[in-house]
Parts: structure tokens; C-alpha cells; sequence
């Protein structure tokens, strides 16, 4: 097995390390830079970013659940935000690794929780990988949701979801609605990209960029990094250019 060498991604060096994503991807430059500008804002609250020290999408980003962007009552958890290995580095024990460093870190708190779903989805952790890491289904939100936690104490809370994220339903209720963080740093290319192909196709759209951890913690699903939806009902987490847009917006 390759050697594991894990590096933190912190205030002090953020400014020379790439943070994984996108790394060669020129037109999500302005993205990539919100994105580091979020992560500088995260880390006085005690996020955490680890990545193995090569360049390529193999990372975990982790936080106390009473700072993080997502609606879910986890009290002195640690939860998942973010964690990623493609390519040539799946298979070699590098999420397990990583996953390990996430554990370490929140050592003496009640555990450690994780959003993911029934069946595999893009840009969401696979939760095949968590079962067999020790964690076990929790709790569940409309349509296809899942929080899965690994408790270190015998009398640790079970996280949930908040209520408001259960139903898949936001408050725009016509036409087409993209809720987003600037966490992901596809996001700022890409929902200006919905945006156009929306309206070429005839769609009113609204983008609602979620600014702060009170707008994400009473999010209207689960998945606060983008997250789409027609009249008012959840559609999709995957991110939307013209490729995908006619697969899931329809009439």
C-alpha cells in the first residue's frame, strides 16, 4: 500500500495548498478562491480539512455538528462535511485512513455522524463504506436522505435530522429554485451556468446562496452544499449544466 501521508489544510498554509477539488479546472477558479475564503471563516470554529499531501481529490473535511451547515440535531458529535477519494487512489486504504483521523479528532465526544443516502448518489459519500466502518442508520428525510452515526459513548443522543429538512419542499414554490453554499467550489460556475440554460429554456429560476450557519442549519434538505428543486419539491443534488438539465427537469 502506498504511503499515507496526511496533511491539514489550516489558516496558515491555506494560501500555498490546493484544497482538492478542482484543482485544474480554470473555470472554477472564482469558486475555488470563495471556497478557501469559506474555509478561512470555518476554521476559527474548529473545522477540520485533511488530505493525503498529492495532488488529487483525496480529503475529509469534518466540524463539531453544533457548528456545521447542515440541519441536524447531533449535540457534541463530529459530522462528516465532506470526503472524497477518486481515481487511482480508491482501494488503497486512504478513506479508512482518513476517516481514522476524523475519529481521533473528535476523541471524547459522543461520535462521529454522516450524511449520505439510500442508494449511491454524486457528490454525497457512499454509505456502503460507513456500514462497514462501524456506523448505523439513525435517522432518514424525503426522498432518499440518510444520517448515519457512530456512537463512542453507550448513552450517546441519536442525531436526527432537523423537521424542516424532512419533506424535500422549499418555500419557492414556482419554478425553478438552486439553494447553494460557497462550500463547494463548483457552485459559483455552475449556478450561474443553471441559471442561463434555465432561462433558455424558458424556466424562471431563483439562486439563493446560503451565507450563514443559521441559514444552512434550517435548510430545507439535508444536502446544503446545492441542492435543486421545480414548484416548490426537491429534484436534485447533482450539479446541472445542459448536459443534465433536460434528465431531471421535466414537464
Amino acid at each position: 500500500m502506498e504511503e499515507l501521508i496526511i496533511k491539514a489544510v489550516t489558516e496558515d498554509n491555506i494560501a500555498k495548498e490546493h484544497i482538492c477539488c478542482a484543482i485544474s479546472d480554470k473555470k472554477c477558479i472564482e469558486g475555488y478562491h470563495a471556497k478557501k475564503e469559506w474555509l478561512k471563516n470555518q476554521f476559527k470554529d474548529g473545522y477540520v480539512f485533511k488530505k493525503l499531501d498529492v495532488r488529487g481529490k483525496v480529503f475529509i473535511e469534518y466540524v463539531p455538528a453544533e457548528k456545521a451547515w447542515v440541519p441536524i440535531n447531533a449535540p457534541n458529535y463530529m459530522l462528516i462535511n465532506c470526503f472524497w477519494v477518486s481515481g487511482k487512489y480508491k482501494g488503497n486504504g486512504h478513506g479508512k485512513a482518513l476517516l481514522q483521523e476524523c475519529e481521533k479528532d473528535a476523541k471524547g465526544m459522543n461520535g462521529v455522524v454522516v450524511v449520505a443516502a439510500t442508494k449511491k448518489q454524486p457528490f454525497m459519500s457512499e454509505k456502503k463504506f460507513f456500514q462497514k466502518q462501524g456506523f448505523v442508520l439513525c435517522d432518514k428525510a424525503e426522498p432518499y436522505f440518510e444520517l448515519w452515526y457512530k456512537p463512542f459513548k453507550k448513552d450517546a443522543p441519536i442525531p436526527t435530522f432537523k423537521g424542516i429538512a424532512k419533506n424535500a419542499t422549499c418555500d419557492i414554490e414556482n419554478g425553478l429554485a438552486v439553494y447553494y453554499t460557497n462550500g463547494c467550489p463548483f457552485n459559483e460556475y455552475y449556478v450561474a451556468d443553471l441559471k442561463k440554460v434555465a432561462t433558455k429554456k424558458g424556466y424562471d429560476i431563483k439562486a439563493v446562496k446560503i451565507e450563514s450557519r443559521e441559514q444552512a442549519q434550517n435548510n430545507f434538505v439535508p444536502h446544503t452544499l446545492y441542492s435543486v428543486f421545480k414548484d416548490g419539491k426537491f429534484v436534485t443534488q447533482h450539479i446541472l449544466n445542459e448536459k443534465y438539465f433536460d434528465k431531471f427537469i421535466s414537464e
